[in-house]
């Protein structure tokens, strides 16, 4: 298909989904099932899952959040006689979006906001607003000025497209197509857009009077703006969903291709499948234990945000630094991931019909939105800046303690966390004392220390996964995959651990033997470890690197092969 009937296609698909979901308000309720969708829309296409997650999440989930503060009528969004888009992020403000320069100026007299754009930075970017697609409102986000004071960011529901085209007031612009799978992002603006009271999302934290008065709960006009995007820590959990089913996907594609791949064997006469070389299946199963371990944080991810305690602002921001730091490391990974597989699939994982790069292209979107990875792992590492104490003392070298101890990797982890967080506040305490000189010599080991720190927590809820597990085959081998990851992560930071006392030198050595054998162990249950991915068999029809004989996708009925002519010298 072209990119223009690629896009038609997936606006009827999504309706498609939509009629197929008894209960949308249930769905976009649940982070787990939510997220559970976005983990089988994703490779299958990665703009359906894109569109269903601008819609599901951030428009409607917006919208029932803010309809218990004020009855709003849902229906048509529910139905999709209108689909809801999202604009918040403009083309001077990304990760800064509290900075927004959109306007909306309340009018008393009126009771009625003018929605402005003011420059060229303040156009909304990337947003799916184009007429393709049918009607479409969006949730703006614009900055409330009443009476000519700045009330802080709020969400403004505006009618955007109808069956025919764009709206009066509002200019809608395509950008550049994307690599990988089209969408249609445009560059928006408004032209003093007349709305009623009833458009802006106010609740607690600020709202308009029926007097026509600015009141609020919230003092701060961050935290207001905060309140007002709240869904974006549920979309992170769906972008980790999606990321992760991508990876399951493409492993399962390239392990197939890896034993169906004949090539020339020890000898000039023999021939054996790709994977039996360990230059090849190493890094595969290596993938495999790595997507293992995001499969069970983002679940974790998931459960934490399900139950926290509104209540307890502590606990809140424990559980949004836990999603937050998931979705940033998985993502991460995925890109990883991503690109082994596509090595490992040589020329094959390059055509668009295998679909390898389209993944890799999607878990580049993943990477940065809802929140760009390295602006949410800054974040993270500040906070885990300022909640670190002092390094632990190691306990006698690690005498005594074995590499396969799932007790002892793990505190091996958290010493090398802790020693990077300690060269950070060191290193902050030596800097000049200006308070940007000493936030830049401190990023540098901390953004180290929060990235041991997503791969400890990963690693942690993976040995936690088999503890409820009955003695058997299948928990040894999910044994052996937590333990080769977490291992992994110790060898990254063993010269550390030796130089501080959470090694010793046989401990060293004995390290990549470890790992060697449980990467060859690992090897022969490859495809037992992708098989439980659960890849529908239906998404890899026409896919030719995972068909048992990919050469026949290749063949030509009018090859002169098929004359059956004799060989002659």
């Amino acid at each position: 298909m072209s990119a223009q009937e690629h896009l038609r296609w997936v606006y009827e698909r999504v309706r498609l989904l939509n009629a197929a979901i008894e209960d949308p308000l249930a769905l976009v309720r649940e982070p787990a099932r939510l997220a559970g969708l976005h983990e089988w829309l994703t490779f299958v296409d990665p703009t359906l899952a894109a569109v269903t997650t601008i819609h599901y999440n951030l428009f409607l989930g917006s919208l029932q959040a803010h309809s218990s503060q004020r009855p709003l009528d849902l229906d048509p969004f529910i139905s999709m006689r209108q689909l809801g888009t999202f604009l918040l992020t403009e083309v001077g403000h990304g990760n800064d979006a509290g900075a927004l320069e959109t306007t909306a100026v309340y009018d008393r007299a009126t009771d009625t906001f003018t929605l402005r754009t003011p420059n060229a930075g303040a156009q909304k970017f990337l947003p799916n607003t184009s007429p393709i697609g049918g009607p479409k409102t969006g949730l703006v986000g614009a900055r409330l000025l009443v009476e000519g004071r700045d009330e802080g960011v709020f969400l403004f529901l505006v009618p955007l497209t109808d069956g025919r085209g764009v709206l009066p007031g509002i200019r809608v612009r395509r950008l550049p197509a994307r690599l990988g799978s089209p969408h249609d992002h445009c560059l928006t603006s408004f032209d003093r857009v007349r709305l009623p009271r009833a458009a802006m999302l106010g609740g607690v934290h600020g709202r308009i009077t029926d007097g026509g008065a600015f009141t609020s709960d919230v003092p701060e006009r961050h935290h207001r703006f905060m309140t007002s995007i709240d869904r974006i820590m549920t979309g992170r959990i769906c972008l980790s969903a999606g990321t992760v089913g991508a990876s399951r996907a493409g492993l399962t594609a390239a392990v197939r291709y890896g034993r169906n791949r004949q090539i020339t064997g020890v000898t000039e006469s023999s021939r054996l499948a790709v994977f039996a070389l360990r230059s090849h299946h190493g890094p595969l199963v290596e993938a495999i234990a790595t997507v293992y371990a995001m499969n069970m944080l983002y679940r974790e991810a998931t459960r934490r945000w399900s139950e926290r305690d509104r209540t307890d602002q502590a606990a809140l921001g424990q559980a949004a630094r836990f999603v937050s730091v998931a979705k940033a490391w998985i993502t991460w990974q995925g890109r990883s991931v991503g690109a082994q597989v596509r090595e490992r699939c040589g020329a094959q994982g390059l055509l668009v019909n295998n679909g390898i790069v389209e993944q890799l292209m999607a878990v580049e979107g993943a990477i940065t939105a809802e929140g760009d990875n390295q602006a949410i792992m800054v974040q993270a590492a500040t906070e885990l800046l300022l909640l670190h104490r002092t390094l632990p003392a190691p306990a006698g070298s690690g005498q005594g303690r074995a590499l396969n101890d799932p007790g002892f990797v793990d505190e091996l982890l958290a010493a090398a966390e802790g020693i990077w967080l300690e060269r950070a506040r060191l290193a902050r305490r030596a800097a000049p004392a200006e308070a940007l000189a000493r936030r830049n010599h401190a990023m540098g080991p901390a953004l180290r220390a929060v990235d041991v720190h997503g791969h400890r927590q990963a690693a942690r809820v993976l040995a936690g996964a088999l503890t409820g597990m009955p003695a058997c085959t299948a928990r040894e081998l999910l044994g052996d995959v937590h333990l080769l990851f977490a291992l992994r992560g110790v060898a990254a930071h063993s010269g550390d651990l030796l130089r501080h006392g959470f090694l010793n030198a046989e401990h060293v050595d004995a390290l990549p033997l470890v790992m060697e054998r449980l990467v060859a162990c690992l090897a022969g249950h490859a495809e037992v470890l992708v098989d439980a991915f659960a890849v529908p068999e239906a998404y890899f029809e026409g896919m030719p690197i995972a068909s048992g004989d990919y050469l026949a996708a290749y063949d030509d009925p009018g090859g002169p092969w098929h004359r059956g002519d004799p060989v002659t010298g």
